[in-house]
């Protein structure tokens, strides 16, 4: 039977997990786009891919507040929608590999779904009182 880990930290969560090696493996692909992209494209899908695992950690230490929790997913939410943006702005510019692409953006969809999840069934996500 597979058990699943206690979560004690933003760090256990499977989405968190996701995110922060979706984002990092972003990184390591926008190493490699123009220099004069450093200031716009570059910088916009690293903030974007990060700030979805920054949102999961303030949602988390919210969890006290139904509301403040659900607002940090939906910012999370937000920002992973904006990362697909930019892959789509990448592959466009012929910065990305369309294969590599369509994964990352799998990847997103994967933690949209997650993400939708968890908002719109917060509860057992929520500290008991």
């Amino acid at each position: 039977m597979n058990q699943k880990k206690p979560i004690k930290n933003h760090g256990d969560l499977e989405v968190y997990q996701l995110a922060f090696d979706a984002a990092m493996q972003i990184f390591e692909l926008s190493k490699k786009f123009p220099v004069e992209e450093r200031y716009s494209l570059t910088d916009q899908i690293r903030r974007s891919s990060r700030s979805v695992c920054a949102n999961l950690a303030e949602a988390w230490r919210k969890r006290r507040y139904e509301a403040a929790f659900v607002a940090k997913l939906n910012d999370s939410e937000a920002e992973a929608a904006e990362t697909q943006t930019w892959i789509q702005f990448a592959v466009k510019s012929n910065y990305l590999d369309l294969h590599v692409a369509r994964e990352l953006y799998r990847t997103y969809n994967q933690i949209l779904a997650m993400l939708v999840k968890m908002i719109n069934h917060p509860s057992p996500w929520l500290m008991r009182r």
